[in-house]
């Protein structure tokens, strides 16, 4: 590393291989190079996979002499076991329930799919340094309220955790994910996001309480996915049309306050309460049972 020798690095190496002239001459230069000298080839993968896309190039490394490794960040649920064994490397010790506060206030919680995690095993790793600055290496035990003190929670935002979370009227949850997603998220987004939510969840009720299958009422309302659309289902039956109407007039009057219309103007923490008071207005469920959508039509079960 420190000799006379060159180390190159190379990220996402698709452009080298994606004509199979290209990718021969580099598959026949890794088998030239010279002893000092060093190539690292780092390729992003999909979560799952079983092995490195591009193979020939995977091949010709390991025929070289190189090694093939893999390097998958934590899941969620395995944060907080991961960073009991990263301070247990760094001589830290964590009392116990530390790693798991640490990991619930950097969003381990949160699973939804939509959320971008590609660095969260670094904030973790600089978060651990900064309780080391505090406790010492082989000090006193770190404990749960020390992580409180120094760690700002900084659970990341999902659209997916907002629209599921409204959709199913869960009011608790869908406040503390929107609250989240006002200070990351544009307020426009959010405001599409749910829209597109509570439209679907109208066409999809309309068309089976008309009498079409749930595989055909998805389709027309664009949806192909067979869970998704037995999850779209399951929500729609928890709403009356009457309050669908009115989220989505509430949700209209939102529109206006973002967009600055005249009469409707409020400053950034006046537009955060009117978001959160939105979904108590609305997604609180009523308890009343469906009513009619046109002549003869209910929305929901009966």
């Amino acid at each position: 590393m420190f000799g006379g020798g060159t180390l190159a690095v190379v990220t996402e190496p698709w452009a080298l291989v994606r004509r199979n002239d290209t990718r021969d001459r580099v598959v026949d230069a890794i088998a030239l190079i010279a002893m000092g000298n060093a190539l690292a080839v780092v390729e992003s993968a999909k979560p799952g996979a079983k092995g490195p896309a591009v193979k020939r190039l995977a091949e010709a490394i390991a025929a070289a002499g190189g090694q093939v490794r893999g390097a998958a960040g934590p899941r969620p649920t395995a944060l907080a076991a991961w960073i009991a064994d990263e301070a247990r490397d760094r001589g830290l010790r964590l009392a116990t329930g530390a790693a798991r506060e640490l990991a619930d206030r950097l969003g381990a919680r949160v699973t939804e799919g939509d959320v971008d995690r590609r660095f969260l095993s670094r904030v973790a790793a600089g978060e651990l340094d900064k309780l080391a600055l505090r406790h010492g290496v082989d000090g006193e035990a770190i404990t749960a309220d020390d992580v409180r003190a120094l760690v700002a929670e900084t659970a990341p935002s999902s659209m997916w955790a907002i629209t599921d979370a409204i959709a199913e009227r869960r009011v608790d949850a869908a406040s503390t994910a929107l609250d989240h997603a006002l200070d990351t998220t544009p307020e426009p987004v959010i405001l599409a996001v749910i829209h597109r939510r509570l439209v679907e969840l109208i066409g999809l009720a309309d068309r089976l309480a008309a009498g079409a299958t749930l595989p055909d009422a998805a389709r027309a309302i664009g949806v192909t996915n067979e869970f998704r659309a037995k999850t779209l289902a399951g929500q729609a039956r928890r709403w009356t049309v009457d309050e669908l109407a009115g989220a989505l007039t509430g949700l209209l009057e939102l529109d206006a306050m973002v967009k600055g219309v005249a009469g409707s103007e409020l400053d950034p923490a006046q537009r955060r309460l009117a978001f959160l008071l939105w979904v108590g207005d609305h997604a609180t469920s009523s308890g009343r049972p469906p009513v009619a959508m046109g002549p003869g039509r209910r929305v929901g079960p009966g």
